[in-house]
């Protein structure tokens, strides 16, 4: 006879570990030499906007992202452990294995470091990109160059997409410390040229815009006198975004020529087909208005009237008009022979009226 399995004893409270027990200890061995998973100070990357569908976002941003980072970085590579020098020479040597296995613990970690790795950016329909070995502001200056040539749509989900060149803790006093630095490569002297700043600011409350965008104008000034404010066509659009307790920054070309780093919108060129269609209508309708009206004037001259206002159109009290005359003028021309008939005979009816 078969002896009964034994089931392992329950804990105390006999119920069963809910999700919230196993969370942190995903997300503890995601942090293990995989990078950062969440935006904060120090990183580089690309902010990019979606409506209401972050998964597919991330999906299309990968797609787009490694299709024109191997167009202009080449493929990407990863450091393989079968590559690395086998250190037969020196297996004795104790100072050569450390650094073999020093070597072989960043390789391992280089091979988890992707060159575009999604991270937690701490608000909605927003998805960071870390990037890893490149320049963002030149990568997607590049992607929005072809795209406003070739007017190809790539993306359904993006809206937009921004470079993001450096990010510190979003205080004033750290985010002023920091722009000195940061806008040297651009507006430092010899440098110079004409600028905007545009600011958002997603779930913070102790930030004023205006303080900010008047410390950052004064910072760029401070570099060079003739850095001048541009709000038309400025060379340079100074990005500030503001995410928690984070601020992205970013100095980027052709803002306004690329709508505003809109995937969805550079895309439509500013002689849409439709919008042509909708003006040769309308062009074409009073084109026949005024042919129809150049016809009517023809008519009207053509049938002896001498006054152009025979009829008035818009009479409102057509009875204080005089029948006599209005029968005269219409037997006359000819025209509207269905107001002289009506005329008439109002005046027949009052005369038998009167009689």
């Amino acid at each position: 006879m078969a002896t009964p399995v034994q089931q392992p004893p329950q804990s105390g409270s006999g119920k069963r570990k809910g999700k919230a027990h196993y969370v942190p200890a995903k997300r503890a061995r995601r942090c293990d030499g995989g990078g950062p998973r969440q935006l904060e100070p120090g990183l580089q990357g690309i902010l990019i906007t979606c409506n209401m569908n972050e998964r597919r976002c991330v999906e299309e941003a990968y797609s787009l992202l490694n299709e024109y980072g191997e167009d202009m970085y080449g493929p990407e590579k990863f450091t393989d452990k079968d590559q690395q020098p086998s250190g037969s020479e020196g297996e004795d040597d104790v100072e050569a294995a450390l650094k073999k296995e020093v070597g072989d613990i960043k390789a391992s970690t280089e091979m988890r470091l992707r060159r575009f790795q999604s991270v937690e950016s701490g608000a909605n329909n927003v998805v960071f990109i870390r990037t890893l070995g490149i320049e963002p502001e030149k990568l997607v200056h590049h992607i929005l160059q072809d795209m406003y040539k070739t007017k190809k749509k790539k993306t359904r989900v993006i809206l937009r997409m921004l470079p993001i060149s450096g990010t510190c803790k979003a205080f004033l006093e750290d985010m002023k410390k920091y722009a000195e630095t940061f806008l040297e490569p651009w507006f430092k002297a010899p440098n110079k040229g004409t600028f905007q700043i545009v600011y958002k600011s997603r779930n913070n409350s102790h930030l004023n815009r205006e303080e900010v965008i008047k410390e950052l104008a004064g910072i760029v000034g401070s570099l060079n006198t003739e850095n001048k404010v541009d709000l038309t066509n400025p060379q340079y659009t100074v990005v500030v975004e503001i995410i928690k307790a984070v601020c992205c920054l970013s100095v980027v070309k052709d803002y306004l020529l690329f709508r505003k780093y809109n995937l969805q919108e550079v895309v439509k060129s500013a002689k849409d087909p439709s919008q042509l269609n909708s003006k040769q209508t309308a062009q074409a309708g009073n084109g026949a208005k005024l042919e129809s009206g150049d016809k009517s004037d023809q008519n009207d001259s053509a049938e002896g009237t001498n006054n152009p206002q025979v009829v008035p159109e818009n009479s409102e009290e057509p009875e204080q008009t005089k029948p006599i005359s209005e029968t005269e003028v219409v037997n006359e021309g000819g025209a509207k022979p269905e107001l002289g008939s009506q005329v008439t005979e109002g005046s027949e009816s009052s005369e038998n009226g009167l009689s």
